[in-house]
C-alpha cells in the first residue's frame, strides 16, 4: 500500500505488507522486530502468536511525528 491509500483505508489495522513499502523494507524484517523488540518499531503492533498488526492511526501518527497513539 502507499501512504496515500493506508490514509485513505478505514481499517483499524494494517499488516507488515500494507506499510512495509512505505517503509522501504521487507515484510519479514517487520515481523521479526515485532516479535523480538515491537518498541523498537516506533509505531505500535499487535502480535498474536505468528501474526502481526500494526494500529493505521498509530502508524500514521508516527509517520507525521506526532508521536504513537494506540
Amino acid at each position: 500500500m502507499t501512504l496515500q491509500e493506508i490514509r485513505q483505508s478505514d481499517k483499524a489495522f494494517l499488516t507488515p505488507g500494507d506499510v512495509c513499502e512505505v517503509l522501504g523494507c521487507a515484510q519479514y524484517s517487520i515481523n521479526v522486530q515485532a516479535h523480538q523488540d515491537p518498541s523498537k518499531l516506533g509505531f505500535p503492533v499487535c502480535v498474536m502468536g505468528r501474526r502481526v498488526k500494526v494500529s493505521r492511526l498509530g502508524f500514521l501518527n508516527w509517520i507525521d511525528g506526532k508521536g504513537v497513539e494506540q
